[in-house]
């Protein structure tokens, strides 16, 4: 495993820890920790993958060879894509619950907020889980509601798609709770620029530029450089994704290499919730080269979005790779409308299961 992080950290609770509900130290741990038996991890960065040789090269200049390479990178966060996005995260009134650093600032800005205008950007696709960006913004609705100041905030929400979610049952649940909260709601606009205290919005052919006392920005995100330098992406894809098999999740152009994640190429929203059925299929089908035979298991599109709508009620967005809902408790077809118990599953649940079963390969 090459993995030059000391810290592994569960993305899903920084929405949490941004919207007040969980700690910075609740998300992460070390990752000599977490490391199955057996596995070698080296410390090092990829720079370049040399898919005709089948090795590794890696920041430090060694090399690693391999006989199936497994690649599962993610996105990167791209804050400097939107000009003046990186600066303004650095000043006191822009935050993100994007990275760990920025959604423990997140945490303490948004719950001394009495009034002002507070912007909440959703990014563009690609993109991890994009509806998650939404999660700071009603935790945060929930807790000036409570307080009794919500009603002199202005709460704009800027997103680039041309509703709340890309599911029509799903996108209705979310309208309700922004319509519930009084959020001004922004869609089909891109944010161009950002200044100090004002973004440039983009919608309908339209620029306007927007002055803000909060700025919570999800950022533009992409595949690392290395995929495409390498030669294992599509030359057609102005994004970089590893040229996989969609099903099988084998690249197309060199059979001793594999993609689960979000710089793979898959049929659906990509979130994180689905790389664990991405992963049980990469594993039976490298099972299957290792024995010279066909891979034969196949990733459906299944994944999941859990979007909190209160401090205390969750939408869990289950589909499928052709945009339907996908429950997967038997006869809860309606498990996406908001729900205590989803709430509870996502926030006290399913880290235990993440850290105790899913990293351990047991779920």
């Amino acid at each position: 495993m090459i993995e030059p992080r000391e810290q592994h950290v569960f993305a899903p609770l920084q929405s949490y820890i941004a919207g007040g509900l969980a700690r910075a130290s609740q998300a992460g741990r070390p990752q000599a920790s977490v490391t199955p038996r057996g596995v070698a991890w080296i410390r090092d960065r990829v720079v370049r993958v040399h898919p005709n040789d089948s090795s590794v090269e890696l920041e430090s200049g060694d090399r690693v060879g391999y006989e199936h390479l497994v690649i599962a990178v993610g996105l990167e966060t791209r804050y400097d894509a939107v000009p003046g996005l990186e600066d303004a995260m650095k000043r006191p009134d822009g935050v993100s619950s994007y990275t760990l650093d920025l959604a423990a600032k997140a945490s303490h800005a948004l719950r001394d907020v009495r009034g002002g205008t507070v912007v909440f950007v959703q990014q563009p696709e690609p993109a991890s889980a994009a509806g998650v960006s939404q999660k700071p913004m009603y935790l945060a609705c929930d807790w000036w509601r409570a307080r009794g100041v919500l009603a002199g905030i202005r709460v704009v929400f800027l997103s680039p798609e041309p509703a709340a979610f890309g599911i029509p049952a799903i996108s209705s649940e979310l309208q309700r709770a922004l319509d519930a909260y009084g959020i001004e709601s922004r869609f089909s606009a891109r944010v161009r620029e950002v200044r100090t205290g004002e973004v440039v919005i983009e919608q309908d052919g339209r620029t306007e530029v927007l002055a803000y006392d909060l700025l919570h920005a999800a950022p533009p995100q992409s595949p690392p450089a290395f995929i495409a330098a390498s030669g294992l992406s599509d030359p057609a894809d102005p994004h970089g994704f590893v040229d996989n098999d969609p099903g099988t999740l084998r690249s197309r152009r060199f059979a001793n290499v594999w993609a689960v994640g979000d710089a793979a190429t898959v049929d659906t929203l990509r979130s994180g919730g689905g790389i664990r059925p991405q992963a049980k299929v990469v594993t039976t089908n490298i099972r299957a080269a290792l024995r010279a035979q066909s891979p034969t298991a196949r990733y459906d599109g299944y994944s999941v979005c859990p979007i909190t709508v209160s401090r205390r009620a969750l939408v869990f967005a289950e589909f499928d790779g052709r945009g339907r809902l996908a429950p997967t408790v038997p006869g809860w077809k309606s498990l996406y409308r908001a729900r205590r118990l989803s709430f509870l599953v996502d926030r006290h649940i399913l880290p235990w299961v993440y850290w105790n079963l899913i990293l351990k390969g047991r779920a």
